[in-house]
């Protein structure tokens, strides 16, 4: 894990995540849901640039759930 990753809480499950407005969904594993998580609180509290932090890693390690959920 990188820095800012090691900070946050991470399960030990995959989860299955949904995107509300295409309704398309995919599994993710416990860190990913960790950082979709952060990206998520980011947007509501206004931290752009913590949230950009979250999105560059998403779409480098992820791609294609990024497509899906975030893009």
């Amino acid at each position: 894990m990188s820095d800012w990753t090691s900070q946050l809480s991470v399960g030990k499950n995959d989860e299955k995540v949904g995107n509300p407005f295409s309704g398309q969904s995919v599994v993710l594993k416990p860190l990913e849901v960790a950082v979709y998580d952060y990206i998520k609180g980011c947007e509501v509290t206004n931290q752009w640039n913590e949230m950009q932090k979250g999105l560059d890693w998403f779409r480098s390690k992820n791609p294609a759930a990024y497509m899906i959920l975030l893009d």
